[in-house]
């Protein structure tokens, strides 16, 4: 399994005029992240779990040339916006994009991107094959996906586990049942916002303790605001088998 993250900041935090902070001003390529998503390749086949507002700067930085489904984890605009750029694989792969998601997440992108299933569509707009999931495991392509049911304040969002690879993003609370379907991971990503107090994100002090409850040989740290810090300074305070995400970042698994 090869995975690229293809981003790993948020929305959260970042003002509408330029930020003048450390983060924002730092000469580090790691500190430069764009929203949150990942790509999956596996058994020969492609996956990307969330379309946010970068999604086709994505596409073209990591020079995704096929895309078999897309997957997500919940309906916030920073994990579906971008999702109408999809419409190229549909041009160069001449077929639907099976889309993945819980049914409230598919009713909210047949009403944000209601275009795409009219009875007369405009040429050109995206085509979309839905597949609604429940917190039980479904395969893609011969390719196994166990959804993780994780709390983000008061809206349940969807984890995954493919293999020994487990990708949690916007969450302050798993329960212990969720949990078990952690354990075992090789890898596990997880979502760690800033060091403050959130309402709807674990804190680094709070996925690092969660890690190490856990006890997976190798984490990940993702959905960073620039409050968490420079890449470079956080790392110094990360335990050896816990590290920052980045932008580019390849795992072979």
């Amino acid at each position: 399994m090869r995975i690229t993250f293809l981003g790993t900041g948020t929305s959260q935090g970042i003002p509408v005029i330029a930020c003048d902070c450390a983060v924002c001003r730092s000469g580090d390529l790691r500190d430069n992240r764009l929203r949150t998503s990942v790509w999956i390749e596996e058994a020969g086949k492609s996956f990307v779990i969330d379309t946010g507002p970068d999604f086709r700067q994505q596409m073209l930085r990591a020079k995704v040339r096929e895309l078999d489904a897309v997957i997500f984890t919940h309906q916030h605009k920073d994990h579906t916006a971008g999702l109408d750029d999809t419409r190229a694989f549909n041009h160069r792969q001449q077929k639907d994009m099976p889309l993945y998601g819980r049914e409230s997440v598919l009713n909210q992108i047949r009403t944000e991107f209601y275009y795409a299933f009219s009875e007369h569509r405009y040429p050109g707009v995206p085509h979309f094959d839905l597949h609604n999931i429940e917190n039980t495991p479904f395969e893609i392509l011969g390719v196994t996906f166990t959804p993780i049911e994780v709390m983000h304040y008061n809206l349940p969002v969807f984890g995954y586990r493919i293999g020994d690879f487990t990708y949690i993003t916007d969450a302050n609370y798993i329960s212990e049942a969720e949990q078990e379907k952690i354990k075992g991971s090789r890898v596990l990503v997880l979502d760690t916002l800033q060091k403050e107090p959130h309402l709807s994100h674990f804190t680094l002090s709070q996925a690092l303790e969660l890690i190490a409850r856990l006890d997976v040989k190798q984490a990940y740290l993702i959905h960073m605001s620039h409050k968490l810090g420079l890449h470079e300074e956080v790392e110094k305070e990360l335990p050896p088998n816990v590290r920052l995400a980045y932008d580019g970042l390849v795992l072979e698994l």
